[in-house]
């Protein structure tokens, strides 16, 4: 639609440090020609220029490129596997002191689930849960603990009493569960990562890398997990050769690392 895109993807990298080449290109590039038509503009170097001088619309552009899409227990039949089957493996293979990295969180519901989830099974010290995301608007909205109804929608009867209904349709998590989880700004493609994780949870974002950029970041979830961690990722993913990443499929969706490799 719009010419020299290759340019553009340059001039976002110096702007935002994203690295618009790991993302798959015909689909990144109709959702930034979308912005742009809807911004009214007519070329890259004229969104490049409202990007630089608008922080709203720089804001406003990285939330869109990075995708967010999220909502408590999603995938619930996923979350059984992790409570009933994946949590007492990790008990008996760790112990009841666990290191869990939540990537690429989005607005946070996905921690939270997984503070819930930990709670039932053991004591607030005996878990560090980091949370990370590179869009800080999600973030700030994650530290915020505010949730529509569709978001709450699938969480199970025995957690609903952690939300307290604000009224309009808006709920407030708890604060035992918020004091669960330290938030930070990450960037998969290019931060140090967290080591000694004995779980990762990045479910349903690396569909929007090429193949390369998943590769790299599989490898180095890898080099963060500790012996028998364990990687949990989205019902829209799999790892095709997970040995040649250093990972065993221990059931669908759910890899452990592989101690032998």
């Amino acid at each position: 639609m719009f010419d020299n895109y290759e340019w553009f993807k340059s001039k976002v990298l110096a702007l935002t440090a994203i690295d618009l080449n790991a993302y798959k290109e015909r689909q990144m590039k109709r959702r930034i020609d979308a912005l742009i038509t809807k911004n009214k503009l007519n070329s890259y170097e004229e969104y490049l220029n409202l990007l630089r001088k608008d922080k709203v619309a720089l804001k406003a552009f990285v939330n869109y490129l990075t995708i967010n899409v999220s909502e408590f227990f999603r995938n619930t039949e996923q979350w059984k596997v992790f409570e009933n089957t994946i949590l007492p493996y990790l008990f008996e293979k760790k112990g009841k002191k666990l290191k869990i990295w939540s990537a690429a969180c989005s607005t946070g519901d996905e921690p939270y689930t997984i503070a819930m989830i930990l709670l039932k099974h053991m004591a607030r010290t005996q878990f560090e849960l980091i949370a990370t995301d590179i869009d800080d608007q999600v973030l700030a909205k994650a530290q915020s603990g505010m949730y529509n109804s569709k978001s709450i929608a699938g969480v199970p009867n025995e957690f609903k009493s952690y939300f307290t209904d604000l009224g309009s349709g808006t709920y407030q998590i708890s604060d035992k569960i918020m004091s669960c989880v330290k938030f930070k700004q990450h960037n998969l493609l290019k931060d140090p990562y967290p080591t000694n994780c004995d779980l990762i949870v990045c479910r349903n974002v690396l569909i929007y890398f090429t193949d390369e950029a998943k590769d790299n970041i599989f490898h180095k979830f890898n080099r963060s997990l500790n012996s028998n961690g364990v990687l949990f990722i989205g019902n829209t993913e799999q790892i095709l050769s997970p040995k040649t990443f250093g990972y065993k499929a221990i059931k669908s969706f759910f890899y452990t690392k592989d101690s032998e490799a």
